[in-house]
């Protein structure tokens, strides 16, 4: 056979491969489409918004640059993976530069504690808070990494489909005591409640109440020590346009401002969606990187779905939801790290203000985004890029945030001129915000909850909604509302999770 005919060959084949249509491109979505290729698929990858990253897109303004979403690139060895699956090398397309600290958190009373990958650094700034507490930091460090082995390890890329899947956790989450919230593991260890606060807090990175979530998700503090916080040069849109140019030199395709309205199913299978122009694109297998109470309860007929039922989705416990405000400055401040927590005068009851009442508090804990104290071009010469995010409750508060937003911008804004900005009104240039509400109208998040079901134990693992649909044949999700969750590293998580699942597509059942 001469190379000409092998490359028709070849192209034939690829031609008769079976279709994967993918709806969305946050990270969860772009590593599917990753995956997929590598297995056989002819890969589509639907967007509704007009530019690929989803939750991650970025926004360009006035020559400031803003990451809309996460900022926090920890596991680097899960994108690694896709750059090898295409037989690339990550290095060769994004820089990803380790932080150090990995961020700084403000306490109410000014003092602050600089969480890093030292295990000495970490150790003295325990002890400057608490001079005995270094056996209950040991201790504490000792379980976070049981839980990362159990947890992420062994269970994270796991799918959990299956009753049986479940039995086989249930050793594991025994020895990791997994009944108890991440709070009380956290007391057992630590007496000073600034100590709990700093090693607790990681679970609002993941949408979950610390007093609430499966201790289990202490494996956070774990990863974040073995393979540090990176900032990808450029911002987290260097690593959204790099896996878009990954799917696209493996023979996949992304289409933007496409935005689906309905997943086709046919004799209780998906054979393709229907956009909101109307137009009909059929395929032999369907990925939805977008929120699952969404898709279920907006893109699938109810006669389609006998477990995710308009009634369970609407019983679920939902995650918070998100105030972003993003913001430029003319002038730099570089006092302030590249990520700060500010925390408000009070946790543990502004959180039951949060996730229990879904009430909107008039104090608040923040997260502080500036991403030009590690890559100046982010923004013009001499000037700042920032966002500054707050756990809100979800839409579930009744909040009418077209009358809201402004006053609580507003109220953050002199919060952080009175704290690490001084004088900031009298420096800013561009200014704009994201409310829950945009969350639920623009990104399709139900409830506008940023992080779909709160990851609570009776809502993970085989509890939360499958990568391989319950209710669909040839229907998988992937994304932070899937199993095992939220943040960069779940939802890349779940993407590997979905590749167990996928079915081969030499063996695949066509959809005609």
């Amino acid at each position: 056979m001469n190379a000409s005919t092998s490359e028709q060959l070849q192209q034939k084949t690829a031609s008769q491969a079976p279709v994967a249509l993918v709806i969305g491109s946050g990270f969860g979505g772009l590593a599917a489409a990753i995956r997929l290729s590598a297995k056989g698929y002819r890969v589509h990858v639907l967007e509704k918004l007009n530019a690929p990253g989803g939750r991650a897109r970025v926004i360009h303004v006035d020559g400031y640059t803003f990451d809309a979403g996460p900022t926090i690139v920890t596991v680097p060895f899960l994108l690694e993976e896709l750059w090898d699956l295409a037989g690339r090398q990550l290095a060769d397309d994004v820089e990803l530069r380790l932080l150090d600290p990995f961020y700084r958190i403000r306490f109410d009373d000014g003092d602050h504690f600089d969480y890093s990958g030292d295990p000495e650094r970490m150790l003295k700034e325990v002890l400057r808070i608490d001079p005995n507490a270094g056996p209950g930091y040991a201790a504490f460090m000792a379980e976070a990494d049981l839980c990362y082995e159990l947890g992420f390890e062994a269970l994270g890329c796991e799918a959990f489909v299956r009753m049986g899947d479940l039995f086989k956790a249930i050793p594991s989450m025994i020895r990791m005591k997994g009944w108890r919230s991440l709070h009380t593991m956290v007391a057992t260890h630590f007496k000073h409640p600034k100590l709990r606060q700093a090693m607790s807090l990681q679970a609002l990175l993941i949408g979950g109440n610390p007093f609430s979530v499966t201790c289990v998700f202490s494996l956070i503090n774990a990863l974040e020590r073995r393979f540090g916080v990176h900032w990808a040069m450029g911002g987290t849109g260097a690593l959204v346009n790099g896996l878009v140019d990954v799917i696209e030199g493996m023979g996949g395709s992304l289409r933007t401002g496409a935005e689906v309205r309905r997943i086709e199913v046919k004799d209780g299978r998906a054979c393709g969606v229907t956009l909101a122009t109307g137009e009909t694109i059929p395929s032999d297998i369907v990925v939805c990187n977008a929120d699952t109470a969404w898709t279920y309860k907006n893109l699938i007929d109810p006669k389609d779905r006998k477990v995710w039922t308009d009634s369970k989705i609407k019983n679920g416990k939902y995650s918070m939801g998100l105030f972003v405000w993003y913001f430029g400055t003319n002038k730099r401040f570089d006092d302030v790290p590249h990520h700060m927590m500010l925390l408000g005068p009070r946790y543990e009851a502004l959180l039951k203000d949060i996730f229990k009442k879904h009430h909107l508090a008039e104090d608040f804990s923040l997260y502080l985004h500036r991403p030009t104290a590690t890559d100046a071009g982010m923004a013009p010469e001499g000037c700042d890029t920032f966002y500054v995010l707050a756990p809100v409750p979800n839409l579930q508060s009744g909040t009418d945030w077209a009358a809201h937003a402004e006053p609580y911008r507003a109220a953050i804004a002199k919060a952080l001129e009175e704290t690490v900005l001084p004088n900031l009104s009298e420096h800013l240039t561009v200014s704009f915000m994201t409310t829950p509400q945009d969350f639920q109208d623009n990104l399709l998040s139900y409830q506008g909850a940023a992080f779909g079901l709160e990851p609570l134990l009776l809502q993970s693992a085989w509890f939360r909604p499958h990568n391989l649909s319950e209710d669909i044949e040839n229907l998988f999700m992937v994304g932070a509302s899937t199993h095992p969750g939220a943040g960069i590293p779940g939802v890349l998580m779940s993407a590997k999770a979905l590749d167990t699942v996928l079915p081969d597509p030499a063996t695949l059942k066509r959809s005609q």
